[in-house]
C-alpha cells in the first residue's frame, strides 16, 4: 500500500534532543519566538487526517512526530527558515489545515514542520480582471466569504472548504465539488511565489507573462520542491442561478451512459455526480430523513441519514463478513444522478433542459430538483462527522482514482470485487470530463483488535490498488499521493520518476523538502 511509517505509543514520545534545542533557538530567532518543541505541539502537527493515522491515533499511537514547529508570518522568514534548514540539513515539511487523507505531511524523517495559517491575507484583490492574490495559509471558506462580499469566488469549492487552505489546494492539484464547470485548481492559477529548497523566492507565472510557464512544477508537488507561499488565482462571478435535477438508473452502466452524453453534449453542469447503489441508498436515507423529520436543521438530517447508517453498517461489518453486506447490496440496482446548473439564468435554463432531454432519452426517471437542493446544503458536513465511525471502533476511508469512460465500468467492478472481503464499499463518479471522469470510492470496515484493523486495513488498500492500476486507473487525481498511494503512483509514473529526481535536484539540492514523498 505505502512505504512503512514509523510509529510509537504518543506517551512515551521521545525527549527533545540538544539539537532540537538548538534549532529552537536558531528558529525562534528568525519567527520571533513563534517556535515549538513542546510535546502536545510536537503530537499535533505528527499526522492529517489519513485515515491509518487516526486508527493509530484512537489506540495511543502516533507516527513519529517532527521536532519542531514553526509558525511563520511572512515570505521572508519562510526564506530565511529554509536557508537554515538546507544548512543544517533538517528536514522541513510545509503544513496547512491538516486536512489531507493520505499522510502528505507526516514528517517520516523528523525536522521542521512549517504551519502556515498565519500567513492568511488577501494581498490584492482585482474585481476588474478578476484575479485575486493571496497568502497560502488562508482557509478557503474565509477566502469565498471575502470574495463574495464582491460577487466574486474562485468556483474551488472542495467538501473540506472550512478546514482546508489553499495552500493544500495547490500542493495536492485539488478538484472542488463543481470543478465540472470550474475547473480543478491548476485551472485557476495564474502565477505561484514559492521559496524552494534552496531558499530561493521562485514567481512562478502562466503566459502571457514573460518567462518560461513553470506553475505546473508546483502544483501538486506537496512541499517537495518548495513552500508555496502565495497564489494569485484567477475568480468567477458568484452565480446568478442555479438550476437542480436528480435523475434515477437502473444500474451503473445506464448511469454512466447518460452522464457522458450530457458531457459529450457540450453542457457542462457544476456538479454532475453518480451515486452507485449502495451510495444511492445512503443519500436517499439522508434526504428522507430531513423530509420525514422536518428538522429544519440540515446538520442533524445528514447525521440521522447518512453518519448512523453508515455506523450502523460499521458495526455489522465488524460482527458479519463485509463479503455478505457487499453481496447482499448487489441486489440493490438504482443509481441516482445529481445535476447543478448554475450561472446565467437563461444559460442555466436551457442547459437544465437539454439535460432532461438527455436522461430521459437513457432511462432515467426524473427525481425533481429536492435530492440536489438537499447536497447543497450539506455539502460541507461531510468532513466533520467521519470521525464517529472511528469512534464506533471502524474505520471508514476513501479511494479516488480516475479513468476514460471505456475503462470505468472495469474499474468500478474491478475495485468493488478486490474490496468486498474487507470492508462495504460504494462508490461515487465525479469531476466528469468529455473523456472520463472520477471514481471515488468509500470503504467502511471493521475488526477485532488493533491489530486486526491495521492488518484488514493494509490489505484492502493493497487489494484496491492493485485492481485500480490493473484495470488502466490513474492514481493522482486530487488528495495528493502522501504515504498511502506513493507506491501506486510510482508504478503508475514509470520513467518520470527520472524528471521528478531531476527536478528535486534542481529545485532542493539538499534533499530537505518533505523528504520521502513523491518518490523522489
Amino acid at each position: 500500500m505505502s512505504r512503512p511509517v514509523h510509529r510509537l505509543p504518543a506517551r512515551a514520545l521521545p525527549a527533545s534532543t540538544p539539537e532540537a534545542r538548538a534549532l529552537l533557538r536558531d528558529a525562534s530567532r528568525i519567527v520571533d519566538g513563534r517556535a515549538s518543541i513542546e510535546p502536545t505541539d510536537r503530537l499535533a502537527y505528527a499526522r492529517d487526517l489519513w485515515p491509518k493515522g487516526l486508527i493509530w491515533a484512537r489506540s495511543g499511537q502516533t507516527p513519529s512526530p517532527p521536532e519542531l514547529i514553526v509558525w511563520p508570518e511572512s515570505l521572508e522568514e519562510v526564506r530565511e527558515l529554509t536557508l537554515l534548514a538546507a544548512r543544517l540539513g533538517v528536514p522541513l515539511v510545509p503544513f496547512g489545515a491538516g486536512s489531507g487523507l493520505c499522510g502528505g505531511t507526516v514528517a517520516l524523517h523528523g525536522g521542521i514542520v512549517l504551519d502556515l495559517k498565519r500567513m492568511s491575507r488577501v494581498v490584492a484583490l482585482d474585481p476588474d480582471a478578476p484575479e485575486v492574490e493571496c497568502e497560502a495559509g488562508i482557509l478557503g471558506e474565509r477566502l469565498e466569504r471575502e470574495l463574495g462580499r464582491k460577487g466574486l469566488s474562485t468556483g474551488h469549492l472542495p467538501s473540506s472548504l472550512g478546514c482546508s487552505t489553499v495552500g493544500g489546494w495547490l500542493a495536492t492539484r485539488g478538484a472542488g465539488q463543481c470543478s465540472g464547470r470550474y475547473g480543478k485548481i491548476e485551472d485557476m492559477v495564474a502565477s505561484l511565489t514559492v521559496v524552494d529548497g534552496r531558499g530561493e523566492i521562485v514567481v512562478a507565472a502562466r503566459r502571457p507573462r514573460p518567462g518560461w510557464e513553470t506553475p505546473g512544477l508546483f502544483l501538486g508537488s506537496e512541499g517537495t520542491l518548495g513552500t508555496i507561499c502565495r497564489a494569485r488565482l484567477h475568480l468567477v462571478s458568484v452565480p446568478e442561478a442555479r438550476a437542480f435535477q436528480a435523475f434515477a438508473f437502473s444500474g451503473v452502466r445506464a448511469g454512466l451512459d447518460a452522464l457522458r452524453a450530457i458531457l459529450r453534449a457540450g453542457l457542462r453542469p457544476a456538479l454532475a455526480r453518480l451515486y452507485d447503489p449502495v451510495d444511492s441508498q445512503l443519500f436517499a436515507r439522508g434526504y428522507e430523513s430531513g423530509a420525514v423529520h422536518k428538522r429544519g436543521l440540515l446538520r442533524d438530517r445528514f447525521d440521522e441519514g447518512v453518519m448512523l447508517p453508515l455506523e450502523r453498517l460499521a458495526s455489522r461489518a465488524a460482527a458479519a463478513a463485509a463479503f455478505g453486506l457487499n453481496r447482499a447490496a448487489d441486489l440493490l440496482r438504482e443509481c441516482l444522478l445529481l445535476l447543478v446548473f448554475e450561472g446565467d439564468s437563461a444559460l442555466v435554463e436551457l442547459e437544465a433542459e437539454e439535460a432532461a432531454r438527455v436522461c430521459a432519452a437513457a432511462g432515467g426517471e426524473d427525481r425533481g430538483a429536492e435530492p440536489a437542493q438537499t447536497w447543497l446544503q450539506n455539502r460541507y458536513a461531510e468532513p466533520f462527522r467521519q470521525s464517529r465511525i472511528f469512534d464506533a471502533g471502524a474505520f471508514l476511508d476513501r479511494l479516488e482514482v480516475a479513468g476514460t469512460w471505456e475503462r470505468a465500468v472495469e474499474i468500478y467492478e474491478r475495485v468493488r470485487d478486490a474490496v468486498s472481503p474487507f470492508a462495504l464499499v460504494g462508490c461515487r463518479f465525479d469531476h466528469a470530463r468529455v473523456e472520463g471522469c472520477a471514481l471515488e470510492f468509500t470503504f467502511v470496515g471493521s475488526a477485532g483488535s488493533l491489530e486486526q484493523v491495521e492488518r484488514r486495513y493494509d490489505d484492502l488498500w493493497r487489494s484496491a490498488l492493485a485492481a485500480a492500476r490493473a484495470a488502466g486507473a490513474t492514481f493522482s487525481h486530487h488528495h495528493g499521493v502522501g504515504v498511502a498511494r506513493l507506491n501506486a503512483f510510482k508504478s503508475q509514473v514509470g520513467d518520470g520518476l527520472v524528471l521528478m529526481r531531476a527536478l528535486k535536484a534542481t529545485f532542493d539540492p539538499a534533499g530537505i523538502m518533505n523528504p520521502g514523498k513523491l518518490g523522489a
